[in-house]
This record gives structure tokens, sequence and C-alpha cells, in this order.
């Protein structure tokens, strides 16, 4: 048993650290600050400002709760080290409490200005035609199962579907504690390889589809990026999206153009016109941000860990169906052949070793 003995020592010591990385005497501060906030009786007059207090509030009390309940079970195995009690069932609970920990460490992970943030993802397909956009449409599927495994919540904000089959570009909005900082380093390009089912020789073929990923931002969060009523460009029209998951047939949808950047957002999932103006100024508010993202990479050589540009020529990971079952991301290497699980949500491994490497960093 002094394997078991090793790793007790260890699941202490590193917990330890783990704690005062996390910083939970700050978080308290944080949460009997929302505490207050929520009995405000004026918080509803904003519902989306509520909307983020009660979130926040619930992610916290959760977070707190969950770190006391390990330290509690991890300082426990202190006590049946000293009394040398170890055992086969000891054993399960210290790999259980390793996990738990695991679990942790990535949290700490996550320390970016706007990794708390929910997320705007946005998906388009690139060249290929129909089969680039039923991959888009595959893509979709993968992080709409990913944020429901995590128990985010996701709306689709805009979409545009393809002629025949799939999506021409997609953009949802993800609300979840930490949904920007666990998705932003999906941005990129993704390769799909597979035997096209679009035609009768079932050919092999390569498609690409580009991620963005956004935080959201509401306009208090960004006081120096300041959107004049003068500067926006207005325009309703018809609704194209065809409805699915999370998506609603919609009579109206709303176009904004930014005429001094030129920047065109649309939002069209709400059946009320004024909660999409909502959402497609949220999603240029989210737009303007990366703009001076770029402008500060420019006079800057390093935005450590915040940000990373989605463009085509950024491939992050491929995706091989044919002639064998593989996905391999192309920053970590990290690889594996169980393609079914990942499409189907699974991008822990992939998502959790980027983190890691940015850390080691």
């Amino acid at each position: 048993m002094q394997d078991l003995k090793q790793r007790i020592e260890a699941l202490l010591s590193t917990f330890s650290e783990l704690k005062a990385s996390l910083n939970p005497a700050e978080k308290k501060i944080r949460l009997n600050f929302l505490e207050s906030e929520a009995l405000n009786p004026d918080l509803w007059q904003d519902p989306n400002k509520a909307k983020a207090i009660m979130q926040e509030l619930g992610d916290l009390k959760k977070e707190l709760a969950d770190l006391e309940t390990a330290e509690k079970d991890i300082l426990s195995l202190k006590e049946f080290l000293q009394a040398n009690l170890l055992d086969e069932d000891l054993k399960k609970e210290v790999i259980r409490l390793e996990k738990l920990v695991e679990k942790f460490t990535l949290a700490s992970f996550l320390s970016g200005e706007y990794d708390i943030k929910n997320a705007i993802v946005s998906i388009h397909a690139g060249q290929g035609g129909t089969e680039a956009m039923d991959w888009t449409s595959m893509l979709l599927r993968m992080y709409l199962r990913f944020c429901e495994r995590r128990g985010w919540q996701t709306q689709v904000i805009d979409s545009t579907p393809g002629e025949e089959a799939g999506i021409k570009s997609v953009t949802i909005n993800v609300t979840g504690s930490y949904a920007y900082g666990y998705l932003k380093n999906e941005a990129g390009t993704h390769r799909l390889v597979r035997q096209s089912p679009f035609n009768a020789d079932k050919l092999r073929q390569t498609s690409f589809s580009l991620v963005e990923v956004l935080p959201e931002f509401a306009d208090v969060d960004l006081p120096d990026i300041v959107i004049k009523p003068e500067d926006i460009e207005v325009q309703f029209f018809h609704s194209s999206s065809q409805g699915g998951q999370n998506v609603q047939k919609v009579s109206t949808a709303v176009r904004l153009t930014h005429k001094p950047t030129g920047i065109v957002v649309t939002a069209q999932a709400e059946r009320f016109q004024e909660q999409n103006r909502k959402n497609a100024m949220n999603l240029l508010r989210s737009k303007l941000w990366l703009l001076e993202k770029q402008k500060a990479k420019d006079t800057k050589k390093e935005i450590k860990g915040e940000y990373r540009p989605a463009s085509w020529g950024m491939q992050i990971r491929s995706y091989v169906l044919h002639p064998y079952k593989m996905i391999k991301d192309l920053r970590t290497e990290v690889e594996t052949g169980n393609t079914e699980a990942v499409l189907d949500g699974d991008l822990d491994l992939f998502i959790e070793s980027e983190l890691k490497m940015l850390k080691e960093k």
C-alpha cells in the first residue's frame, strides 16, 4: 500500500496549492455582493442584467459548495493515512478525489479576463458546396451536444440554410459559467475527410468549416466601446430560419450595419423584433471587441491566452472518417479513434489538452 500512501500525500499537497490558486476568499466576497444585488427590488427592471446576476450567483454558490465538500473529503484521507487504514475501499475514494482535483485544476486554468462569460459561437461553411454545408451542420450538432452535456443553454441567433442540405452559416449563443473560457480555443478551421454521401460514387471528399468564438458582452462590460445610434443602420427582413433544435420560426429579423467599421450582423431566432435587435447588438459589441483586439495585436506581439483570431489559414483539427477513423488536434497532437463520441459532443479530451498546453506556455 506504499503507492496508495504516496498518492494520498500527493493529493493533499496538490489540493492545498490548488485551493490557494482558486482563491475561495475572493469568491466569497463576490458571492456576498451578488446576494445583495439579488435582494434589490429594482433588479428585474433590467431582465438581462438580472438573468446574468442570478446565473453567476448560482454558479458561484455551486463552485464554492463543491470546493468545500472536496476539501472535507480530501482532509479525511489524512486521518486514514495517520491511522494507517489503507485498503481497497480507500483506494477507490482516492481515485474519485484525484479525478475531482483534476477537474478543479482545469477550472483554475480559466483565469482570462473574459473566461467566465457566455460565448457567441459562429460556424461558416468553406469551399465544397453541399458537402461543406453538411459538415457545418455536423459541427453545430457537436457543439450543441457538448453544451448539453455541461448543462449550458444554447440559442441559435442567426442561421442561413444550405440550398440542398446543411447550413451555410450559423451563430449560437451559449449561456453557462465559463462558456467562453472552455470554447475559445475551438476557434479556427476544422477539416473533415470522408466518403461523400452526396454522390453515387461515394468519392473521398475534404471539407472545411470555420469556427469563431467570442465572449458575449453587455453594454456595461465595455465602457470604452461606445456604439452611437447614428452609427447604426437598422434593417428588418423576413427570417430565413427553417427551424430545428432550439430554433423558432420567426417573421421578423434584424440586420445591423456599423457604418464606421462596415461590420454587419444579423439576428433572426426570436419571434419578437426587439429581442432580435438586442441579440444583434450583443453580437455587434463582441465583433467590435474583436476588432479592437486585432488592432492591439498590430502593436503588441503577444496577447496571452485571451484572444486568438479565427482564420481560414489556422487549421486546428482534422476529422478523418475514411479510409480510417481518426480525429487529431494539430496544436496538441492529441488524437482519438473514437470519432462517433467526439462528433456527439465528447470534446473534453481536446479542450482540456489545449487549456493545459496554454497554461504551460
